[in-house]
């Protein structure tokens, strides 16, 4: 569950969604109901609706009565409603309102539609060329429709060749930006992004090669000067994923005034879960550390230790022991009295769960 909620809340899985939506809504809103719409156009009868599909006939019908020399118009207009045509003759046939059902045999046997209906008349009008008639061209529409010239779709095909290549470089330098962009090592860091380097290169305790039980987690926190908001917190979870608890390090004292603030005590605490409290401990500065007024005001928030390098102070609830473990730190320099102030703070914090 953690996981997913830090892909919700990254901003790469956010813009990606927003870019989603974003095409979908110029996709389908702007460019297919918009500019370029779907047009139906010279659609054969084939595609007719089953109820126009019927009056189709009745008017080809219709026609064939008044010239019944054009076979060839018949044939191409009954081949044009394709599988439909049986549907429609079925029912001109049971409803032949002013057709007559001779007239309605003559054209499915011109047409090539098939029999006549039962006890119907089968004589049908001759079909052959009447003298001095003119031979009749072949209609525009049906199965005829299909040698009809295509217009010139040449402009719009390289309108939209040259939009997908847009799209697809749009898309490229978006993944570069978001994918790419984000790694590259900015020409200046901020304090807090050195602290965080220092965490990712510090040197992990090797509890096992020490010939001890390894911790359930391991974290590794770094403070550097500068990063006034500094507090950390790491959630403890057991092997098979149960949420146990919380730790983490805070800023817990400064001294002098001005920005940067300048830390001289950090507070290293665990939260458990079974336990009704959140046990603290006050890692101090040398200076501090021998200022019995800041020792004795500091004692409010836990027990009081000299943070120096190598040193571990063991933290323990109901259910759960930390050994946190100053990895790594520097004192800054300036008016203040020597070692008064951290300029870099470098803790791990190892947890193991009580048997």
């Amino acid at each position: 569950m953690k996981t997913i909620t830090e892909q919700v809340r990254n901003p790469k899985v956010i813009a990606g969604a927003i870019g989603f939506i974003a095409g979908l809504f110029i996709g389908l809103v702007i460019l297919g109901w918009w500019l370029w719409p779907v047009q139906y156009k010279d659609a054969a009868p084939v595609h007719l609706e089953a109820s126009y599909a019927e009056d189709y006939l009745r008017m080809a019908i219709e026609s064939y009565r008044a010239n019944p020399a054009d076979v060839v118009m018949a044939k191409a207009r009954w081949d044009g409603l394709g599988k439909a045509g049986k549907t429609a003759l079925e029912k001109v046939r049971a409803n032949p309102g002013t057709l007559s059902p001779d007239v309605i045999n003559a054209f499915a046997a011109a047409s090539g539609a098939g029999a006549s209906a039962p006890g119907a008349a089968t004589k049908a009008p001759a079909a052959t060329k009447a003298p001095g008639a003119k031979a009749t061209a072949t209609p525009k529409g049906g199965a005829a429709a299909a040698a009809e010239e295509k217009p010139d779709n040449t402009l719009r095909n390289v309108l939209l060749f040259l939009m997908c290549l847009i799209t697809l470089g749009l898309a490229a330098f978006l993944i570069y930006y978001f994918l790419f962009r984000g790694t590259r090592r900015p020409t200046k860091l901020t304090p807090a992004m050195q602290a965080q380097q220092a965490a990712r290169e510090a040197q992990v305790t090797d509890y096992a090669a020490l010939g001890e039980e390894p911790p359930m987690t391991q974290f590794m926190s770094s403070y550097k000067l500068g990063d006034d908001l500094f507090d950390e917190s790491f959630s403890i979870d057991s092997p098979s994923g149960e949420f146990m608890g919380e730790c983490g390090v805070g800023i817990s004292e400064t001294i002098g005034v001005g920005d940067p603030k300048k830390v001289t005590a950090f507070e290293v605490w665990i939260f458990d879960k079974n336990d009704i409290q959140t046990v603290t401990k006050v890692l101090l500065s040398a200076n501090a550390f021998q200022d019995e007024a800041v020792k004795s005001r500091l004692k409010a928030k836990g027990d009081v230790e000299l943070a120096e390098i190598g040193k571990q102070v063991v933290l323990e609830t109901q259910t759960l022991q930390m050994v946190a473990r100053v990895v790594e730190q520097t004192y800054g320099e300036g008016a203040l009295p020597p070692k008064s102030f951290f300029d870099q703070f470098v803790l791990e914090l190892a947890v193991w769960q009580k048997k």
